[in-house]
């Protein structure tokens, strides 16, 4: 009896312990360290894909630079299921629209961030959280 019992409470702390694993590794996706939250930066410029694929949504970003260039500028948003819910769509935005977008920059410098709000030309805002002001 003591052995059926001692057996189950192994196989019940292995089951937590791959529970706990599992999460934290599920935690770790979630993480925002990539960007400076302390931090807001406005970038204009016009969608070259928008990508609406899990687990976070991209937008590339053509950037007119200093040297009369162009920088492709990857912006990360929301999953395409919690913006669905709010109304977006694959093609809500799509290659060639202008936007204005601030972003949480990212801590290492590259050209990109997290989005916070967008505007268009027309002066539509677009918010990931399923606002849209005018």
């Amino acid at each position: 009896m003591k052995n059926k019992l001692m057996q189950a409470v192994v196989r019940g702390l292995a089951i937590v312990g791959l529970i706990a694993a599992g999460t934290s590794l599920a935690v770790a996706h979630h993480s925002a360290a990539a960007f400076d939250s302390t931090q807001r930066k406005e970038v204009t410029g016009t969608v070259k894909k928008f990508d609406y694929s899990n687990p976070h949504t991209w937008v590339w970003l053509d950037v007119a630079n200093e040297q009369g260039g162009v920088d492709t500028w990857g912006v990360e948003g929301m999953s395409p299921n919690f913006l669905n819910r709010r109304g977006w769509t694959r093609t809500t935005l799509k290659p060639g629209d202008k936007l204005t977008i601030i972003i949480r920059p990212m801590k290492n410098g590259e050209k990109g961030g997290m989005w916070i709000s967008a505007k268009r030309p027309d002066g539509e805002v677009l918010l990931m959280n399923g606002e849209i002001k005018e």
